[in-house]
């Protein structure tokens, strides 16, 4: 195991076979000596900083029904919101008083949100904070309604593909959702000049070493700037709300997998983590993530954007707790840092 890890570091890719026999064999050991190896990749890079961005969720309302998910359509029990404009802005202003300089505005396929009123948000957003990256997590869209918002100023796209085996997509989705689909989406977005993102989640139902093999390849061939990993996490009212959640273990070692084979990647530790282990976070980081999302959205609504049970909403997931995550990031050896923090180049020492 500790010669394919080797090999990965140097090559940064490994065969379908190699990806199935290193996560079947994964042991402490093998999880020490990658975790070890992702912080010395991600400390070259990245130094000790950690990169936060401002989560502001505006709409749970989504046309899509994917099982998976809490906010899905046909869940009548969710407690639907749509931030306001002046919502959003105020969150925005909010949040860069505490020193964010990027937000993420993410939401559910909602069609009142339209590619125009999008484009007003987003214009509007970058002419007050024009030294803010502004990333946007909306899901599929036209190419047209792509480059409208990036024309706009959005800079960079966070879509996850949730998993690159087409028979496991179609085990967690509807029929009209296609995994063609979701993917050409995201070459559309790299070659619209977005800083993409992908990722999917650790233990969904069906998923295997062969689907997760799958996810590394495709990820290989993407080159995203961003990848996104978090454990599955069931909700009650979906078709999955039986099924185990996510293993933290196997999560942390594909954030060290994925670590070596895009050195500079932006990489986050993310909320759900921080929901299946008290010290979630801080793990991921020191598996070789570099971004924490706290939640600058209204406190009033962030428990109805339930894509899964139990979500954190309080403490260091509060973007207004800064100084909580910034000191449990010291406690690790890592520091919070204000900046818009886009890829950087490999080998720049910092």
């Amino acid at each position: 195991m500790i010669a394919l890890i080797d090999k990965l570091e140097k090559s940064r890719a490994l065969s379908k076979e190699e990806w199935i026999t290193l996560l079947r064999g994964r042991d402490e050991q093998t999880a020490a000596y990658l975790f070890e190896r992702a912080q010395a990749v991600r400390k070259r890079i990245y130094g000790d900083r950690v990169f936060i961005r401002g989560l502001i969720e505006f709409t749970n309302y989504c046309k899509n029904d994917c099982f998976y998910c809490g906010i899905r359509c046909s869940n009548k029990k969710a407690a639907r919101y749509r931030l306001s404009e002046e919502q959003i802005l105020s969150c925005c202003r909010k949040g860069y008083a505490l020193g964010y300089r990027t937000f993420v505005l993410q939401g559910g396929e909602d069609p009142y949100y339209t590619p125009q009123r999008m484009e007003e948000l987003i214009l509007k957003i970058k002419g007050e904070y024009p030294d803010c990256a502004l990333t946007l997590s909306v899901g599929e869209q036209s190419e047209e309604t792509y480059r409208l918002w990036k024309e706009a100023g959005a800079d960079r796209y966070l879509l996850r593909h949730e998993t690159a085996d087409e028979e496991h997509y179609s085990l967690l989705h509807p029929k009209k959702l296609t995994l063609s689909a979701r993917k050409q989406c995201l070459y559309t977005l790299k070659e619209l000049g977005y800083q993409v993102g992908c990722g999917f989640m650790v233990g969904s139902p069906y998923q295997s070493e062969e689907t997760l093999a799958e996810d590394l390849l495709f990820i290989h061939e993407l080159q995203p700037e961003m990848v996104g990993i978090g454990p599955f996490i069931p909700h009650r009212d979906t078709p999955f709300a039986k099924e185990p959640q996510g293993d933290l273990e196997l999560t942390l070692f594909l954030l060290g997998l994925v670590r070596l084979m895009l050195p500079a990647v932006l990489l986050p530790a993310t909320t759900a983590l921080g929901t299946i282990h008290p010290e979630g976070r801080e793990k991921g980081i020191l598996a070789g993530a570099n971004v924490c999302m706290p939640n600058l959205s209204p406190e009033e609504v962030r428990e109805k954007y339930a894509l899964y049970n139990n979500k954190l909403s309080t403490g260091s997931e509060d973007a207004l707790h800064r100084s909580e995550l910034a000191k449990r990031m010291e406690r690790i050896g890592y520091r919070v840092v204000v900046a818009r923090g886009d890829p950087e180049k490999e080998n720049q020492n910092v």
